[in-house]
C-alpha cells in the first residue's frame, strides 16, 4: 500500500497526469441562463483541445447541469453570488470568470477576483465601479475585458474594424451610424406586433429608461427624453434585409473618444425594430405602463382590463376601449386597437402579482404573447454606416451582419454574445490578448481574431461602398 500523504510526490502517480493538471486551464461561468447556452457549449466543445475545465455556478443548478450534459471536463455548482464565502471559494479555483450576471451584479465578482488575482469577463457595459478597478487591475497584471457581447460587444469589434480600415486608406471620417437589433425571424414572425422577446423581457420593457439619450446629427447635439424616444426613429434599409426603424440607444456621445471621431459631425447609435413597432410601443410609454418606480396596489387581484384602465380618466358612460382611443388620439381606422387587443389588455385576465410595478405587469402580460415557441427562431442585426472624405470626395461604406437562431434555446443572442465572450476568453488563456486593467475589445490584435474566429461560426458581415453627393442630414 502507498504510504504518501501527497498524491502529486508519489512515484506512482503518472507523470503525464501530473503534468496535465498543472496545466490544465479552469474557467468559472457565473450564470447558466439563455445568453449562455452557445458559450457553455463552445467551451465544452474545446475542452479536450486547450486543456480546460469548466465550472458552471448557478442559483438552479440543475440549468447548470442541463448546458454541461455531464461532460467530463465539467461541474455544475449550486452557486449564490450573494454568498461572499462560497464566491471567494469558487473564484479562487478558476484562471479566469466569465460572469453572465446582470450588469449591477458584477462589480463583487470583479473584486474577488482582483484580491485573488484572476481575469475576468463579461458582456456588460463598463460601469462607474468597475472602472474604478482599472488602476489595480493594471497593476496585478490582470484584465478585466468588458463589453464583448453582442451590443455591447461586436458592435465594437466592427465598428473599429471599418473605421480603422477607412483610416488607413486616408478617409476621414465624418459620419458614423451603428444600430443593432434581437428580432424575430420572418419564418417565425407570426404575430401583428412582428416581435417577441429573443433576450430578456425586463430590459426591453425598461429600455432607452437609463438616463438621457444623446448624440450629435450634422455638426448638432441632439437629446431626446424618454418619453419622446419611440417617436424619433429613423428609416434604415438594409440591402439583402428589408426595411427597419431605428431608435436612439443611451449616450452615443460617449463613442466619440471610444472611437476615436471626436471631430466627427455625426454620431448615431440605436436599436432596430421592423416598421411601425416603436409608434405601438410609445402607446405604453405615454399611458405610463413601463414605470418601474412604484408598485401598484391591489395588483395581485388586478385585470388586464383594470390595469390599462387604471392609467385612464374615470368616465360612467365610456368603455375602456374608447377611452384608449380618446387619450391617444387614434382615428376610428387605426390599426393599433387590434394589436392591444390580440395581447389581451382589454381582457379580464387576473394578473396575479403582488405588489408589481407597472413595468412589471406589462412584462407579465407581454410574456402570455411574445414569449418564443419551441421552433421559433430569433434574428440578429446588426448595421453601421460610414460616411468619409477621400482625395476630396465623399464616401459611404455600409456594413452589416445578420444571424439567426436555430430554436427557442440555441437562439442568434446566445450564439453572438456567448461565442464572442468564449473566443475572447480563450485568448486571454493564451496570452493572446496582452492590454491589462479594466477594458473594451477596441485593439487590433482583439477584434481582428475574434471577427476571424466568429466568421468561421457563421458569424460575419458584408459590406459595400458607394460614392455620394452629401451625407444624409
Amino acid at each position: 500500500m502507498c504510504t504518501f500523504t501527497n498524491c502529486l510526490l508519489c512515484p506512482c502517480f503518472p507523470l503525464r497526469l501530473i503534468l496535465s493538471l498543472l496545466s490544465m486551464k479552469n474557467i468559472f461561468v457565473i450564470g447558466a441562463g439563455r445568453s449562455a447556452t452557445t458559450l457553455i457549449a463552445y467551451l465544452l466543445e474545446n475542452a479536450e483541445r486547450f486543456d480546460w475545465h469548466i465550472s458552471v455556478g448557478e442559483l438552479d443548478v440543475s440549468l447548470a447541469e442541463r448546458k454541461l450534459k455531464g461532460h467530463a471536463r465539467s461541474r455544475a455548482i449550486a452557486f449564490d453570488v450573494l454568498n461572499a464565502e462560497q464566491r471567494s471559494e469558487e473564484i479562487s479555483k478558476a484562471d479566469i470568470v466569465i460572469s453572465m450576471l446582470p450588469a449591477s451584479m458584477h462589480i463583487e465578482v470583479a473584486k474577488d477576483c482582483l484580491a485573488l488575482g484572476k481575469h475576468m469577463t463579461t458582456a456588460s457595459y463598463i460601469s462607474k465601479e468597475m472602472r474604478a478597478l482599472d488602476e489595480a487591475a493594471n497593476e496585478k497584471g490582470l484584465i478585466f475585458l468588458n463589453e464583448i457581447g453582442l451590443d455591447p460587444g461586436i458592435d465594437h469589434l466592427s465598428a473599429m474594424k471599418l473605421i480603422d480600415e477607412i483610416r488607413t486608406k486616408g478617409g476621414d471620417i465624418q459620419h458614423f451610424e451603428s444600430f443593432t437589433g434581437g428580432l424575430v425571424a420572418p419564418e417565425s414572425d407570426d404575430n401583428p406586433w412582428h416581435y417577441k422577446f429573443t433576450w430578456s423581457p425586463r430590459n426591453v420593457v425598461l429600455a432607452s429608461q437609463g438616463g438621457a439619450v444623446k448624440f450629435i446629427h450634422n455638426g448638432k447635439y441632439k437629446y431626446i427624453p424618454y418619453n419622446r424616444v419611440f417617436r424619433r426613429t429613423e428609416y434604415i434599409l438594409i440591402e439583402g434585409l428589408g426595411e427597419f426603424e431605428g431608435y436612439a440607444n443611451r449616450d452615443s456621445l460617449t463613442y466619440r473618444e471610444v472611437y476615436g471621431l471626436q471631430n466627427v459631425k455625426t454620431l448615431y447609435r440605436g436599436t432596430l425594430r421592423r416598421p411601425g413597432f416603436s409608434r405601438w410601443w410609445d402607446t405604453f410609454v405615454q399611458l405610463g405602463m413601463t414605470d418601474d418606480s412604484f408598485a401598484m396596489e391591489d395588483s395581485e387581484t388586478m385585470t388586464n382590463r383594470d390595469f390599462i384602465n387604471s392609467f385612464l380618466p374615470f368616465s360612467l358612460r365610456d368603455s375602456v376601449e374608447l377611452k384608449v382611443r380618446a387619450m391617444l388620439k387614434l382615428d376610428q381606422d387605426d390599426r393599433l386597437m387590434e394589436k392591444l387587443t390580440w395581447l389581451g389588455l382589454f381582457e379580464k385576465t387576473v394578473i396575479g402579482l403582488k405588489n408589481a410595478t407597472p413595468a412589471q405587469i406589462l412584462q407579465h402580460i407581454l410574456e402570455q404573447k411574445w414569449t418564443m415557441k419551441p421552433d421559433d427562431k430569433d434574428m440578429i442585426v446588426m448595421w453601421h454606416k460610414a460616411g468619409f472624405v477621400k482625395d476630396g470626395k465623399k464616401f459611404v461604406t455600409e456594413s452589416s451582419m445578420m444571424v439567426k437562431g436555430d430554436d427557442q434555446h440555441n437562439t442568434a443572442m446566445s450564439k453572438t454574445v456567448g461565442l464572442t465572450l468564449a473566443i475572447s476568453t480563450q485568448m486571454i488563456l493564451e496570452g493572446k490578448i496582452k492590454e491589462r486593467g479594466v477594458q473594451l475589445p477596441l485593439s487590433a490584435d482583439i477584434y481582428l481574431p475574434v471577427l476571424a474566429e466568429l466568421a468561421k461560426n457563421g458569424i460575419s458581415f458584408t459590406e459595400k461602398t458607394y460614392p455620394v453627393d452629401e451625407f444624409d442630414t
